[in-house]
């Protein structure tokens, strides 16, 4: 995430910044800062993934030589590139068919996905072949217990590498296509275009919140079924931009969380204004107090777990429904034309109207949308906050 996020800096540097103080070729000598960023973050995504996932599986599974497994990863999704690739020379028309090179759109943030389950599956055999004692060479125990663990994983790392690359030598030969495109055209870009479509992100995300709600983390659904393809598309949005490209979407996960997420999930920054203005329930206020200041950076378990919103049907409502609203009005405003596309990623802790304006790369009709959210947030969250007033009150009275 450091990585994405250094990308999108690059990518608001080069395409706003500069251009506010140079032209021509200065500009284009400039720009190349954003241009090598990209290539050493976004270009690379897919590359970058994989030997991650592999370190994390091993860790996560207790095996003790976690870079090896991170290797494996890595060597694997190589094994998995296609052979040749058809590219486009410089100053040419037509594309030309190379040999022996890895391109950015392979290893980058279209080799994204293949990246996540080529590591699983690659580390996830790797580890399991390890377990195997009749597989492994035991040397004497004068021998360092590096070099030991070493040897120890050598066979099944020849095992993985080569059921890999003879499943790639088959896919090649006999159906003329490779892993990697097999992933992106039948795993992919399916999913992502469910996922990622306005009534599939607005059912899963509102049915996170729900989960939310019940006081299940709402990343339990979220992180699963919508980040990777909504993190596809924010790099795919970015990597436009940035070669100055028609921008492929609008929907990616900035864009849920600039104005689906507002002060945190269930768009709670509104329920905190509103208890402010409206609200004469002490309780309510000095939570209120409490909790306004971490949710200007969108963090709001303060609010959820101390309005409390967990099992309170009252706020459940505003709560599920408030970032489903406020995703369609941006996404409304987006589809007309009247709003850029989001483009820059963003940490997800900047503050509101300010992380809509440096999301769609400096438009200034980005604030007013979200101010338009969160104004519209305040009036749906009022009559639900008196009803949970009206609730407490009859608690205390029972009580």
């Amino acid at each position: 995430m450091p990585l994405f996020i250094l990308a999108g800096i690059g990518v608001l540097v080069n395409n706003v910044i500069f251009p506010w103080v140079f032209t021509g070729e200065r500009l284009s000598n400039f720009q190349y800062f954003g241009t090598y960023i990209t290539n050493g973050t976004l270009n690379i995504a897919g590359l970058l993934i994989a030997p991650t996932i592999g370190y994390c599986l091993a860790q996560n599974k207790k095996y003790v030589n976690k870079i090896s497994a991170a290797i494996i990863a890595l060597g694997t999704l190589v094994i998995m590139m296609p052979n040749t690739v058809s590219i486009i020379p410089v100053d040419a028309k037509n594309a030309v068919t190379a040999s022996s090179v890895l391109t950015f759109q392979n290893i980058g943030t279209t080799g994204m996905f293949s990246g996540i389950i080529i590591g699983l599956v690659a580390t996830e055999l790797f580890i399991s072949l390890s377990k195997v004692k009749k597989i492994q060479i035991h040397l004497s125990d004068a021998v360092p217990s590096a070099v030991a663990g070493s040897f120890n994983s050598l066979i099944p790392a020849l095992i993985t590498m080569s059921l890999f690359a003879a499943f790639a030598a088959v896919l090649t030969v006999s159906f003329h296509t490779d892993l990697i495109s097999l992933i992106t055209n039948v795993i992919q870009e399916p999913l992502r275009r469910v996922n990622t479509s306005l009534p599939g992100l607005l059912l899963i995300y509102g049915t996170g919140n729900l989960l939310f709600t019940f006081g299940i983390h709402q990343a339990v659904i979220n992180g699963t079924l919508l980040d990777p393809v909504l993190l596809i598309n924010m790099n795919k949005n970015m990597a436009a931009y940035a070669a100055g490209d028609h921008i492929p979407y609008i929907i990616n996960n900035v864009f849920r969380d600039t104005f689906g997420m507002l002060g945190g999930t269930g768009s709670t920054i509104c329920l905190l204004i509103a208890t402010l203005i409206f609200s004469k329930s002490k309780a309510n206020r000095d939570i209120t107090k409490l909790s306004f200041i971490p949710s200007l950076f969108n963090i709001n378990e303060p609010v959820i777990f101390g309005y409390p919103i967990v099992f309170n049907i009252a706020l459940t409502i505003p709560f599920v429904l408030l970032p489903g609203l406020g995703i369609s009005i941006a996404y409304f405003f987006t589809a007309i034309g009247w709003m850029n596309r989001v483009v820059v990623m963003v940490p997800w802790t900047t503050p509101p109207l300010l992380n809509s304006y440096l999301a769609t790369g400096g438009d200034w009709r980005a604030p007013i949308v979200q101010g338009l959210t969160i104004v519209l947030g305040i009036l749906i969250y009022w009559p639900f906050l008196k009803i949970n007033e009206r609730v407490m009150d009859k608690q205390a009275e029972l009580k």
